[in-house]
């Protein structure tokens, strides 16, 4: 054999070999090299999305936190305040109470005081009547007796 024919049916054989691996075998290799990529590209891109994603959700959920204890205290602020308000209000009610209560004393001191400088005007205007009796030694009649005792009632007042 002729290594002359050899080699060039060598080179012939591997033109086709690698003609048929270009054409048919080699497009399919790459798009699979590429969908390989593309999809760890995604993920990549996916990984820095998740990463800036948790970024943000920490961020947002410190400012809620924070705007949650701010609510807190204002709400606490505001419970603080309105106790002061129920204490001041409780406080004007027993004073406005307690007010009341001594008009009301006041005016039923004021009656009973009434009622018993009455009550002492007839004591005394009966004992001067009596008094008088003693001394006229004699018994008043009914009318006069009454026109006499009204008439004292008057001077006392």
């Amino acid at each position: 054999m002729n290594i002359n024919f050899t080699l060039i049916s060598q080179a012939i054989a591997f033109s086709i070999f690698i003609w048929f691996t270009v054409k048919y075998v080699w497009p399919p290799l790459l798009r699979a090299i590429e969908e390989r990529q593309k999809t760890i590209a995604d993920g990549l891109a996916a990984g820095e999305r998740g990463r800036h994603e948790l970024e943000l959700a920490s961020q947002r959920s410190s400012d809620v936190l924070k705007e949650a204890k701010q609510r807190a205290s204002e709400i606490i602020l505001q419970a603080e305040k309105r106790a002061t308000e129920i204490v001041e209000e409780a406080k004007k009610l027993a004073k406005e109470e307690g007010d009341r209560m001594i008009a009301v004393a006041k005016a039923d001191i004021a009656h009973e005081m009434f009622s018993a400088k009455e009550a002492l005007r007839q004591h005394v205007a009966e004992l001067a009547v009596a008094g008088a009796a003693k001394i006229l030694r004699r018994e008043v009649d009914a009318k006069a007796h009454a026109d006499l005792l009204d008439s004292i009632q008057e001077d006392l007042k």
